[in-house]
């Protein structure tokens, strides 16, 4: 998908796509919120090449999803922490695992755990307006004039 085109498309998914689409940004995320945030992190829990790493992290710190930090002066250091964008986006993490588990599921997997109550987080979506879970009503797309 081309990110130049899809960031104009009328379609709200389909621009989200243009900016975390790729497994790498969503696992960047996904390391980001179990509390990464420097490079020599996600390079060893993502086993990811140096240069991918560096343009994944660019283009998620351009985007407003992670905000890059100085933390060492000599040698010049930073980290990556999640903005209010960012940290909007675990829900959807949260609920790309639950299918990864209903239909991707078998053998040994990640659990994640409610860190105050120990109890498994078992996300569902829900529209606010009817109540109702996303998936169990017709939908009906509507273009913009």
């Amino acid at each position: 998908m081309d990110k130049k085109n899809s960031c104009d498309d009328p379609c709200p998914i389909a621009r989200s796509l243009a900016l975390v689409g790729d497994a790498w940004s969503m696992l960047i995320l996904r390391d980001a919120h179990a509390g990464l945030t420097r490079f020599d992190q996600f390079r060893k829990s993502l086993g990811i090449a140096p240069t991918m790493l560096t343009r994944r992290l660019a283009a998620l710190t351009e985007e407003g999803l992670l905000e890059k930090r100085r933390y060492s002066a000599h040698p010049p250091r930073d980290e990556y922490v999640l903005t209010a964008a960012g940290i909007d986006f675990l829900p959807v993490l949260f609920m790309i695992g639950a299918w990864g588990r209903q239909h991707r599921g078998g053998g040994k997997m990640v659990r994640f755990l409610d860190a105050e109550t120990g109890s498994e987080i078992r996300p569902i979506a829900v529209d606010e307006v009817t109540g109702a879970r996303i998936g169990t009503r017709p939908i009906r797309l509507v273009t913009p004039e």
